[in-house]
């Protein structure tokens, strides 16, 4: 089994124990892999704990898909979300 593979299986088995709210989680199939410049931990940090409000006002997808065009990645539509 691929390491990430395993991550997400025993980080969804612990999310579940965690409260019966989260019974139904489960991650996506894909993923995607980004580094954080040591000069950036902070905007990151802080990213994270405003992530849901956020997404109040720019959808998760919206953010991703212009992060992608932003840093010239190429990406097929297609395959983006599941």
């Amino acid at each position: 089994m691929n390491p990430l593979k395993q991550v997400k299986k025993e980080s969804s088995k612990w999310m579940k124990k965690q409260d019966q709210m989260y019974s139904g989680f489960y991650w996506q199939d894909g993923y995607g892999v980004f580094s954080v410049s040591p000069l950036n931990v902070d905007r990151a940090i802080s990213y994270i704990k405003n992530q849901e409000a956020h997404h109040q006002t720019v959808s998760f997808e919206e953010e991703f898909k212009a992060f992608l065009k932003n840093y010239n990645v190429d990406y097929d539509e297609r395959y983006v979300f599941d």
